[in-house]
């Protein structure tokens, strides 16, 4: 059961689409708690990829994010007491991902721990499944997209910056097929969630989209 007096905004969208960048700031600008739910999904396959787990072995995928052992500090993120910020983030990771996040049994595993985050003053969640399936009720929901090219040019430059060898055709290629593997899903697809506010990043910095959803929620009042 959700509770009623504390606020939530979800921003949704597809991979690279800014989303995360986004809702940070969005928490920041109101002092709001911030749950990046992809990345208990990232964790949860790093897990797996290190156990060694076989990824059609759907009751040990959801037992190790059932058993997920993360915690967030600040911009930090650590998987026991491991600090896997940047290990989370390389390519297989993040494939990994999307393919355990089609199981309807992982993300019922995970359900409850996004829940857990809702805390006062607020909450800012960006996810896949957000406004639609684990905050319904959310007073503001945002679905962030942008253009295959304009993520692609985005997840290259984080990658190289971070030192990760990347390959802008490759890249558009798993985004098409992340994209295509999220919506397709028959648990909890991408998909803007009823009432949510459209925002196409493609052109748009950081910082502009920032204020955008910041208006939209003034606007709502409190």
């Amino acid at each position: 059961m959700e509770k009623p007096k504390i606020p939530v905004i979800t921003i949704d969208g597809p991979t690279a689409s800014g989303k995360g960048t986004v809702a940070q700031k969005v928490a920041q600008q109101l002092g709001f708690h911030y749950l990046d739910s992809g990345a208990l999904y990232r964790l949860t396959a790093l897990s797996v990829l290190r156990r060694g787990i076989a990824l059609n072995d759907e009751h040990a995928l959801a037992k190790a994010a059932e058993h997920l052992h993360c915690h967030f500090d600040g911009a930090h993120i650590f998987l026991s007491n491991e600090d896997v910020t940047q290990a989370i983030r390389a390519e297989e990771v993040g494939n990994t991902a999307s393919k355990i996040a089609a199981l309807i049994t992982v993300r019922q595993a995970l359900y409850g721990l996004q829940l857990s985050f809702r805390k006062p003053p607020g909450l800012v969640a960006d996810g896949r499944d957000m406004g639609t399936v684990i905050f319904p009720g959310a007073r503001l929901k945002v679905f962030l997209t942008a253009s295959v090219e304009a993520r692609a040019t985005r997840r290259y430059k984080q990658l190289i910056d971070k030192g990760f060898s990347a390959n802008i055709e490759d890249l558009s290629r798993d985004l098409k097929e992340r994209d295509e593997r999220d919506m397709s899903r028959s648990s909890a697809p991408l998909k803007p969630a009823e009432g949510a506010y459209h925002l196409d990043t493609s052109d748009m910095t950081a910082d502009e989209a920032v204020q955008q959803v910041l208006s939209w929620y003034a606007a709502l009042g409190h």
